[in-house]
């Protein structure tokens, strides 16, 4: 299990889906939302919403992901985090464009990270 106390701020970062189910919208249909998460202090640094069509998000959203999620501290950090039962490919390639490394994980293992996350959206979105 990943903890906060094991990581700097912006050392590594978190991408994962912030839901269970996809959000049902009249107008645009079904969508999930993308996180990214600092590891360190559990701060979203950005999400995103993401067709439920797409397994991942798209080229264009992961570059918007992590432009956002650098555009607190100026820079990126050192890790990226991934889900391993999550599809990623896209963000994983532009995460590595940028010198990132990607390390894959079980999401289990991160939960003490992003699990709090994942209530405060559940609570609000059911």
């Amino acid at each position: 299990m990943l903890q906060p106390n094991q990581f700097k701020v912006n050392e590594a970062w978190i991408v994962f889906k912030l839901n269970d189910q996809p959000i049902h919208t009249d107008q645009d249909g079904d969508f999930n939302f993308f996180a990214l998460i600092d590891a360190a202090s559990c701060f979203i640094l950005s999400s995103s919403p993401v067709s439920a069509k797409s397994d991942e998000p798209s080229k264009l959203e992961s570059r918007r992901l992590l432009k956002q999620g650098k555009a607190h501290k100026k820079k990126g950090p050192k890790k990226l985090f991934v889900p391993s039962e999550q599809p990623a490919t896209l963000l994983a390639a532009e995460a590595k464009r940028l010198g990132i490394s990607v390390v894959y994980i079980p999401e289990d293992k991160l939960l003490p990270i992003i699990g709090e996350a994942r209530e405060g959206f559940r609570e609000r979105f059911g």
